[in-house]
């Protein structure tokens, strides 16, 4: 079985080989309900290691040109950026700023940290900028260098270089600098804001993001200036949450590290095969997923990406399944994914039904033009027990059904996930996010045996540029099981299209969730075959940076879960629990405190705002940017 899955930018979803959506989906998709004996859910598969991650060691430093170039008017611009910048990152959020040429009027050793990277103190980080006088050089190779040692070691790690001019130090060099520290770890990126600049100094800037595996900016004036710092600094705090135990895959199959099931993360360089291996049974279901996580917005063709297999080990090793997820676009790289299964046939007959040894490859393909740096990778691995003896499971459900839903009324704020890891839970309703240019959304929704996921993603006119009206980008989607299997639409919508900041939408309807789905050949069914949470990425791609005058665009996602859940997934299971027919799901109370984060349905909301909390009616005005978490929000 073959089949593209890049995320919702070159997809959460496959748009891979089909097209733009290059890349998206990411992180933990905890199997979700699982057959047991009794008909009830259990998971045969854990999340072992999924606690581990490298997050709370993130960190920004912004580096500020505060040289004599930059007095008057444009450190009045730079300062305002700045504060928009830490009005909008994330609260706790580890971030400091160096500044350069703002201590002496002459002097190539002259940078200082005027706040450290610490968790985010927005006042510190407004009053220090506010006593910035520029005045000296620009040794910006030598700040870099200091930069890099303010940040903790490990995690995401981001430098953001604001300037208007090119060094006037020459030692050291710093593309060379910026090449040299991108060099010493996966883990490392420098982006670059040109404030007004061109010929040398644009070149120089360009230089040096492409060294450090970072992307460039363009800023010609103070409004833009606060929209690519924003950009920049959000990008690096909404990355993905890589979640896993760490693990270092295999050159080849011989030495393939064994996994159980549980979470990993991995990284893998331009080119380069790793090789893990697993031991199943004869009876159970295994699925094996891996995201790859690369800089957003970096250099990338249209046939980077991913390739997995998933093999036997005998004499004559048979592939059991495969997936191939690539960017399908030129824009940028994004978060892209994949998955293969191991599904038992139902007679137990197949050559890939024996109990043993079993290897799964992922291979990165990359341009020669591509971004060089290495990719974290997350492998997922869950197994899903097989159907309790004695019972029958109710039918496979192959027919297609109703378009996504057109549910009306006001919309509800809320913050998407980096990834699987921190999705964030939704019901029935109709929700309102915004993307940044490069970035993909993360929500989980409950989906019961015999219930179907309907979803669409708005979007509404969307301000341009001066001359924006001549670029292009796209927008995409994509859905994922309990398993991170990937989900096909059964309803006739679109899952990617172009988009040039006027309306339009995209969207994906599944089929009902029915154990015997996983058997059936071809068409939309076969992911659709475990109840439990299921993933929904939507993605911008990085053109969109070209085009769309605010930071960050607007979404409105309309979602449904519709038909009665069943108790179970045998032939003839009642309701559950006397449910309620169509859009019976779990969005209650409860089910916000088990995700940790303020759940409610839209309804909710609506009867929140008659109890005295603000109403957000339409779409309306860009609410940009500050993404501080709220209470119920």
């Amino acid at each position: 079985m073959r089949r593209g899955n890049a995320l919702p930018c070159g997809p959460v979803g496959r748009l891979g080989r089909r097209g733009p959506l290059g890349a998206a989906v990411c992180g933990l998709a905890v199997l979700g309900a699982l057959l047991g004996p009794a008909g009830t859910a259990q998971a045969a598969g854990t999340a072992a290691g999924a606690a581990d991650d490298d997050g709370d060691r993130d960190g920004l430093v912004m580096v500020l040109d505060s040289s004599g170039s930059m007095a008057g008017a444009r450190m009045t611009a730079a300062r305002q950026a700045v504060g928009a910048v830490v009005d909008a990152l994330p609260d706790g959020y580890p971030t400091g700023l160096r500044v350069y040429g703002a201590g002496k009027e002459h002097g190539c050793d002259d940078t200082r940290l005027l706040e450290a990277v610490r968790p985010l103190d927005r006042d510190a980080l407004k009053q220090a900028v506010a006593g910035v006088r520029p005045k000296g050089d620009t040794p910006i190779g030598l700040s870099l260098q200091k930069a890099a040692a303010d940040l903790p070691e490990g995690g995401r790690r981001t430098i953001v270089l604001v300037s208007d001019g090119e060094d006037t130090c020459g030692a050291p060099e710093p593309c060379e600098v910026a090449a040299r520290l991108a060099g010493q770890g996966a883990d490392l990126r420098i982006d670059t804001i040109g404030f007004q600049v061109r010929g040398g100094a644009r070149e120089q800037l360009e230089c040096i993001a492409a060294a450090g595996h970072g992307s460039y900016y363009d800023a010609p004036d103070s409004a833009s200036l606060v929209r690519q710092l924003t950009r920049a600094s959000r990008l690096s705090a909404d990355a993905y949450r890589l979640q896993g135990r760490r693990v270092t895959g295999g050159s080849a199959a011989p030495g393939a590290p064994a996994l159980s099931p549980g979470q990993y993360t991995d990284d893998i360089g331009a080119g380069e095969t790793r090789w893990y291996a697993v031991t199943l049974d004869a009876a159970s279901t295994a699925d094996l997923a891996v995201t790859a996580v690369p800089r957003p917005g970096v250099g990338a063709a249209y046939g980077d990406g991913v390739e997995l297999r998933l093999a036997g080990t005998g004499r004559y090793p048979l592939t059991c399944g495969s997936d191939s997820a690539h960017f399908g676009q030129d824009e940028g790289a994004m978060v892209v994914g994949g998955a293969v299964s191991r599904i038992p046939s139902d007679d137990r007959d197949g050559a890939c039904d024996k109990a043993g040894r079993y290897v799964l490859s992922v291979h990165r393909t990359s341009a020669a033009g591509s971004d060089r740096a290495r990719w974290p990778l997350e492998l997922r691995y869950g197994t899903e027990r097989p159907f309790a003896a004695g019972a029958t499971p109710a039918p496979a459900a192959t027919r297609y059904g109703d378009p996504p839903a057109a549910l009306t009324g006001a919309p509800y704020d809320v913050e998407g996930g980096t990834g699987f890891n921190d999705a964030r839970r939704l019901g029935t309703g109709i929700w309102r996010d915004t993307l940044l240019p490069g970035q993909t959304r993360f929500y989980k929704v409950r989906v019961g045996w015999g219930q179907r996921l309907t979803y669409s993603a708005d979007f509404a006119n969307e301000p341009l540029l001066q001359g924006g009206s001549t670029a292009s980008s796209f927008v995409a989607t994509a859905a994922y099981g309990p398993g991170r299997q990937p989900l096909g639409d059964a309803s006739g919508a679109s899952q990617r299209r172009g988009y040039y900041g006027r309306p339009l939408s995209v969207g994906l309807g599944t089929v009902p969730v029915t154990w015997t789905n996983r058997w059936v050949a071809g068409g939309s069914a076969r992911g659709a075959r475990t109840a439990g949470e299921h993933y929904v990425a939507v993605s911008l791609g990085p053109g969109a940076a070209g085009l769309a005058r605010n930071a960050a665009v607007r979404v409105v996602l309309r979602v449904d879960v519709a038909g009665t859940e069943l108790a179970g997934p045998e032939y003839g299971a009642p309701a559950r629990g006397g449910g309620s027919g169509a859009g019976d799901t779990d969005t209650t109370a409860a089910g916000a405190a088990a995700d940790g984060g303020g759940f409610m349905t839209a309804s909710d909301a609506v009867a929140a705002a008659a109890g005295g909390a603000v109403a957000l009616a339409g779409v309306g005005t860009v609410v940009l940017l500050g993404r501080r978490r709220r209470d119920g929000a």
